[in-house]
């Protein structure tokens, strides 16, 4: 089979500088971050939860009981859930195919923390399965927990040679202790992390030193767990190569800005049924997600307000047709706040006591931060559930605010994902392993890296078949006149 090669052997991944002074954020984990669930596909049996996972005895049909789901039972649902999702993931599937071959993660020991939906279990099912690498016996490739998944699709990489810890509802304790599960293994100890936020990084970094040490990469999709990276790197800790796919363009462009377009709409018409044209939105700030969910708002008619801490960004904003704004000028007036910084304590009580009746608060941006739920957990206010995932929380005078998600990322705990997004997401972490894991020794230092552009370039154009698209190449002469390869890539580096 034909040689897939993706970096020349002397080029470098274009290393990301660690500034001094550049903004870092913490990040918190509390049961209320860990227990969430897409409403779309809630597929369980309520006697199920009457007893937690960790207690049960379960085994899947080749007799293992090296993981630990809710209803091994669920797994053919799942399955079926994944087949439909493969449909609309032909770019990873075709990656697959392509390097079925040389089986370029032979050897590799991948633990991984991320959402696991039935998009993600395809992902999964092709690092812990024969595709990239060889048969390993079951559970012996890929160790996985999770913050947020559907009730049933882990099911099915249990039965593909992947060891989930992973449930719907875990507490925070139930979630360090899928990760430590995943980490902590008998005569098996992982070599690669696949992460999402930076938890398992951090878990693995302060528990298991001598384990982080013998890493031979880190491959982070969040903007906090890139944070996190760069604290260590800045600190002189981080003693192993890293890789920023948040950063890459078709991890910032799609499934920031694309994703984001369409899921706002669907979490937020699944929970409240609400009509947005004459609607006033605020949407706190205006990066890749921002952007997005503007132009989906504004699209239905709604009244769309931007909060921007960058003048950039708010530039931006403006020359879009959105007003921008102090939070505190528009609050009282607004019918929904919906949050998108990255930040923590965006939408603080304050904001949130004046707030007018029924005004819809929700998050887009990061983990549960950003709104500051925890001062709302007080005695004088009552908390009404009105369906999964939708509470009223009720002011003394009879004022209600309508809380989604308790503060967590609308799109992941109450509609779904778009499969197509997740697919490019995918194959940009797929990529992204196997350089790491390939890469001869001293090509990559311990520090933080950005993905090249001919591999954001080869992500895209795995994903174009699907659209028919043909591209247009450059003849000789148009090639040395830009000073371009014809091949590309044809976006520097700082793009």
């Amino acid at each position: 089979s034909q040689q897939i090669q993706f970096a020349d052997d002397m080029q470098e991944f274009t290393k990301f500088p660690t500034k001094t002074g550049r903004r870092s954020l913490s990040r918190s984990i509390s049961q209320s971050s860990t227990d969430s669930y897409s409403s779309a596909a809630s597929y369980t049996d309520s006697s199920d939860d009457e007893v937690s996972p960790r207690e049960k005895q379960q085994t899947n049909s080749k007799g293992s009981s090296n993981f630990c789901v809710k209803n091994i039972k669920q797994a053919e649902f799942g399955r079926r859930e994944i087949e439909i999702a493969e449909q609309d993931m032909s770019a990873l599937i075709s990656l697959r195919k392509r390097a079925q071959g040389e089986k370029p993660l032979a050897g590799a020991k991948i633990v991984g923390c991320t959402h696991i939906t039935a998009q993600t279990a395809v992902s999964a099912c092709l690092f812990g399965g024969p595709g990239l690498g060889p048969a390993f016996p079951w559970g012996a490739k890929l160790f996985i927990s999770s913050k947020w998944e559907k009730a049933h699709s882990k099911g099915a990489p249990v039965l593909s040679g992947v060891a989930v810890f992973a449930w719907k509802g875990e507490s925070e304790d139930d979630f360090w202790w899928c990760i430590d599960r995943c980490v902590n293994v008998d005569g098996w100890q992982a070599n690669m992390i696949l992460d999402d936020g930076g938890d398992l990084t951090h878990w693995v970094y302060k528990k298991y030193p001598s384990v982080f040490k013998k890493i031979r990469g880190i491959v982070e999709e969040s903007v906090t767990g890139v944070h996190r990276l760069y604290q260590l790197s800045k600190a002189g800790k981080l003693c192993v190569p890293a890789m920023n796919v948040n950063d890459s363009v078709t991890k910032q462009k799609f499934d920031n800005l694309y994703c984001c377009r369409e899921s706002i709409l669907d979490g937020l018409k699944r929970t409240t049924d609400v009509m947005f044209g004459g609607k006033q939105v605020v949407v706190c700030g205006y990066g890749e997600v921002g952007k997005g969910c503007c132009a989906a708002l504004k699209a239905l008619g709604a009244i769309v307000y931007v909060t921007e801490i960058d003048p950039i960004c708010a530039l931006q904003a403006c020359m879009d047709g959105f007003r921008v704004v102090k939070l505190s000028e528009v609050i009282r007036q607004v019918d929904v706040v919906i949050t998108c910084t990255g930040n923590k304590n965006v939408v603080t009580r304050e904001h949130l006591d004046r707030m007018k009746n029924s005004c819809i608060v929700c998050n887009m941006g990061h983990s549960n931060t950003e709104i500051d739920v925890t001062s709302l957990r007080t005695p004088e206010l009552t908390w009404e559930r009105v369906r999964s995932q939708v509470d009223h929380v009720i002011w003394p005078d009879g004022k209600r605010v309508v809380l989604l998600a308790e503060g967590r990322l609308l799109n992941l705990s109450c509609s779904t994902v778009p499969t197509f997004v997740l697919s490019i997401t995918a194959t940009t972490q797929a990529l992204a392993l196997i350089e790491l894991y390939n890469a001869p020794e001293g090509r990559y230092k311990q520090d933080v890296y950005l993905l090249p552009k001919k591999m954001d370039e080869y992500v895209a154009s795995l994903h174009l078949p699907s659209f028919d698209a043909h591209l247009t190449e450059l003849t000789d002469d148009q090639a040395k006149y830009l000073g371009l390869n014809k091949n590309g890539p044809f976006k520097p580096n700082y793009y």
